[in-house]
């Protein structure tokens, strides 16, 4: 019911979890992250444990192909279920249970894996993966988007389209940008705008939140007001209106 992407930076050891479904809010259940630990997503017959337990299973340095070993074996309801992860190595691994509706399967390469069920066939992970691979030169952000929309043209999610998510974690486990479409016509196409908005202003606050050698934060926000002012100020004298949805202040 469901295709997504799984990726590491490999210049930044970041990690990116992209995904698509004719099913409500899968950004809900699928992506599952932690900054310098590993990103897991787990889809089809869903099973948010592989996710919360696999996570725990990579912090204690287990590697990808044995957080598979680990949560599939015991589980019933394997043959149902998918699971592709990558761990704080950047070693990839996937799994296809044999009762995943087809379209179903999984492409693994360098920092990198993507997968899907009751797809419109083969093409839409190899439209993935490949545009994957041929955009090293875009932001992290970027390059899933690019992925899945690639995949969507060549046929995605065969019953249709209703939601998508985009989750990003850098060193930390809370996440650098997280933005879900729930219940749309267009879900790839409103993370887009979703992706515009933060670009505005939200992922330059971003840059003061604390982290882990940090507990403070920046806090001074001049420059991060002044970036924002300028961009804003550049916007409009090209004419552009804001992305967001958000009303003036009163």
């Amino acid at each position: 019911m469901t295709f997504s992407i799984v990726a590491r930076d490999k210049s930044t050891g970041y990690y990116g979890i992209a995904v698509a479904s004719r099913f409500f809010a899968a950004g809900a259940v699928v992506p599952h992250l932690a900054g310098r630990v590993g990103a897991i997503a787990t889809q089809a017959l869903v099973s948010p444990v592989y996710g919360t337990e696999g996570l725990t299973l990579l912090r204690a340095g287990v590697s990808a192909e044995r957080v598979i070993d680990s949560v599939v074996t015991p589980d019933h309801g394997s043959h149902s279920r998918q699971i592709h992860l990558i761990d704080a190595k950047g070693r990839a691994a996937a799994f296809t249970g044999d009762k995943c509706i087809d379209w179903c399967g999984h492409l693994i390469e360098d920092n990198v894996t993507v997968a899907g069920n009751m797809l419109a066939g083969p093409q839409v992970l190899d439209a993935a993966m490949e545009t994957w691979l041929i955009n090293s030169n875009l932001p992290l952000e970027e390059r899933l988007l690019t992925a899945m929309e690639a995949a969507e043209a060549a046929g995605g999610d065969k019953r249709g389209r209703q939601s998508a998510a985009l989750k990003i974690v850098h060193e930390e486990d809370y996440p650098w940008l997280d933005i879900r479409a729930d219940d749309h016509g267009a879900p790839l196409q409103e993370l887009r705008r979703l992706h515009a908005v933060a670009k505005e202003r939200y992922l330059h606050f971003a840059e003061l939140m604390p982290t882990r050698r940090n507990i403070h934060g920046l806090l001074d926000r001049t420059e991060i007001d002044q970036k924002i002012a300028d961009l804003e100020a550049e916007r409009k004298k090209a004419g552009r209106t804001s992305a967001s949805f958000a009303t003036p202040p009163v």
